[in-house]
């Protein structure tokens, strides 16, 4: 049954209205990843990589994505600003819309984003009109240039692209939910719906995965689970966390009324 409370709670992006906090993200996919997404994970917003939609002679990712969904390209493979814009005009010109996801990596053994690059991309790409939401390493002073280059949201990543390693840079994601206007999306890394639920509760506006449903046991009730941990992070978050003792201990019952020799 649809929480009613998140339903009044909706996600905006670049002015753009949004009722689930799910984001799947590209990479390991199949047409049961992408139904499961949308009918399980409640996935609104499906990303893709505009140089792999056809990733075979008679296949096309594009034809498995429900028209309802609203469609991320990336500039994955770009290595580069320049190459980053191509790839995100040429991704316009195929029909793809106005919003695109900004990877840009020279690193080839651990995929990390390139944030000066990252940023000379937005700002390009954001006074052509395009929704920009950029991949990055969690740095504050990035985040901040992010912002002034026209970004709709920051993307730091959670750990190393594919590694279900979850919340490794957990301390500066946080940094930046608490400094940065934007909506944060946490990206790259969450394997499990408890670190989904962990970064909700954190106070991120989303969260977006993909290996860690594609490469599940069992992809219908781990899309489902991360559905469940995302809204319950998100509930708790409105809810207000309670406080957190650094040192000692607060009974929860009164100390008086102890049996006596």
């Amino acid at each position: 049954m649809e929480n009613e409370n998140l339903k009044n709670d909706p996600l905006f992006i670049g002015g753009h209205e949004l009722h689930s906090r799910f984001i799947l993200g590209s990479g390991k996919y199949s047409l049961k990843l992408i139904e499961a997404a949308v009918q399980y994970a409640g996935a609104e917003i499906i990303t893709c990589a505009v140089r792999r939609a056809n990733t075979k002679e008679h296949e096309n990712i594009l034809d498995y994505i429900p028209k309802s969904a609203t469609l991320l390209p990336n500039t994955s493979g770009a290595r580069n600003a320049d190459e980053a814009v191509r790839i995100a005009r040429l991704a316009r010109e195929l029909g793809c819309g106005d919003f695109v996801k900004i990877e840009i990596m020279r690193d080839t053994k651990y995929l990390l984003p390139d944030n000066y690059e990252t940023v000379k991309a937005t700002e390009i790409l954001a006074k052509e009109g395009f929704v920009v939401m950029p991949y990055m390493y969690p740095d504050l002073n990035i985040a901040r240039d992010l912002v002034n280059a026209g970004a709709a949201a920051v993307m730091p990543l959670a750990s190393p692209i594919g590694s279900n390693r979850g919340l490794s840079t957990k301390d500066f994601i946080q940094i930046l939910i608490d400094e940065i206007e934007l909506p944060i999306i946490v990206d790259a890394g969450i394997g499990k719906p408890s670190e989904a639920c962990a970064a909700m509760e954190m106070g991120a506006a989303a969260v977006m995965a993909n290996t860690a449903l594609a490469t599940a046991g069992d992809l219908t009730r781990m899309a489902t689970a991360f559905k469940k941990a995302i809204e319950s992070g998100r509930e708790a978050y409105l809810a207000g966390l309670g406080r957190v003792l650094v040192r000692g201990a607060s009974a929860s019952d009164p100390l008086t009324g102890f049996l006596r020799d």
